[in-house]
């Protein structure tokens, strides 16, 4: 039976797994975190020519991602895999896969063959560049779709060339926005009692989550430049050196950049006329930066993110990932949880950063084993030992 979750807001969901990579666990991640009965479905040993390719399965990467899960191996290649398949879409609620779009209409796991099964169903697809059109077939990559999405352009110090994020950004936000389709389309069929089919896509994603930069071409036709660590039309909003490091200030406001002024004692700048609004200061960005730089160079960073906080001027440090999780805001809001894995043992993972007073998120199991939960879930389907030791022979499970 499927483990009983702390999280009972999902629980009457039951999710079919499909992804791979990162995309589309990390649309089944949301799903799972909030307690819906996910099965992932992998190939059997020796079966996948790509198996092993990411570096096994008790890495962080995997381990972080197919948390609360159950497992069973089908090869989807071989009819009988795929009829145990579809005696799954009987009864489940959700479909998720990230293939290249032709390849599920190729293993029958398109939209209509599952919905001719149960009309309920709703698909989840995630692909590089969407089920349709002229690049519908190319292989989609996070950094491809950073690049096409507009996100490199905007990114990295003015005239150093495009800069990649530092996170897979488009892969993480098209799993983001497929599990927010889903929950739409499960809302939905609750009048309808229809199912549909939630597609995103890398691209996309990228353009979406490049918001107001995309806006600001379409709309005043400008295309955005670079602006490195500073805001493209606020200041003083950017990075700045103290006596021991960098760290962020976010004073665009008037009455922010006067009370920064007064923390450093520069009342010249304070009353300038010309700094008395925003654009203003944009026109002597280089200089003002350079005359806080000068300023933040007498102490640390710590004092001055005390002293301007204090201050109601927002900032704060720089931080690397062990400071991210040694800072007492992240400890208390409990952004890293512990679970158990049978082979590494207690392991911190990264939490659900959306809080639900009544039905929280939570990580209940560890990533199952390969196949773990194929016994326990072909027999509340049905089957019989002897069939199920014939697939494991025929590597059909």
């Amino acid at each position: 039976m499927p483990s009983s979750p702390t999280s009972f807001a999902l629980a009457r969901f039951k999710v079919l797994d499909l992804t791979r990579v990162r995309s589309g666990p990390t649309c089944v991640r949301v799903l799972a975190d909030f307690g819906a009965d996910v099965i992932r479905i992998e190939s059997p040993p020796g079966v996948d020519p790509n198996e092993g390719a990411l570096g096994g399965r008790e890495t962080y990467d995997m381990l972080n991602l197919h948390r609360n899960k159950r497992a069973i191996t089908l090869n989807l290649k071989e009819p009988e895999a795929r009829e145990i398949f579809y005696r799954l879409v009987q009864t489940a609620d959700v479909v998720v896969e990230n293939f290249r779009p032709d390849v599920k209409f190729r293993l029958g796991l398109d939209y209509d063959s599952l919905a001719a099964i149960n009309p309920r169903i709703i698909l989840a697809s995630i692909s590089g560049f969407g089920e349709d059109g002229p690049y519908r077939k190319r292989p989609g990559f996070d950094q491809i779709a950073q690049g096409m999405g507009g996100m490199m352009s905007v990114t990295g110090l003015p005239g150093q060339g495009p800069v990649r994020a530092g996170i897979a950004i488009a892969d993480s936000s098209a799993g983001n926005f497929a599990a927010m389709g889903v929950m739409v389309a499960l809302l939905e069929r609750e009048t309808s009692g229809r199912g549909q089919w939630v597609q995103t896509n890398l691209l996309q994603s990228m353009i979406g989550l490049c918001d107001f930069q995309a806006a600001r071409y379409l709309i005043d036709g400008e295309v955005p430049p670079q602006a490195g660590n500073d805001h493209p039309f606020a200041t003083p909003m950017g990075t700045f050196q103290s006596s021991n490091g960098h760290f962020n200030i976010g004073a665009s406001g008037t009455t922010q950049f006067r009370a920064l002024c007064a923390v450093l004692g520069r009342l010249d700048l304070r009353d300038e006329p010309r700094y008395q609004t925003n654009p203003g200061r944009l026109k002597d960005r280089s200089y003002l930066n350079a005359e806080l730089n000068r300023a933040f160079a007498q102490h640390t960073t710590q004092h001055w993110v005390d002293c301007l906080n204090e201050a109601g001027v927002p900032c704060g440090p720089i931080y690397n990932m062990q400071e991210v999780f040694d800072d007492p805001q992240v400890q208390h809001l409990k952004a890293a949880v512990t679970v158990h894995n049978a082979k590494r043992g207690d392991i911190r993972v990264v939490a659900q950063p959306i809080t639900l007073t009544r039905t929280p998120a939570s990580v209940r199991s560890s990533q199952p084993q390969l196949g773990e939960h194929n016994h326990e879930v072909l027999t509340s389907l049905g089957y019989t030992e002897s069939q199920i030791a014939t697939w494991q022979e025929k590597k059909v499970i």
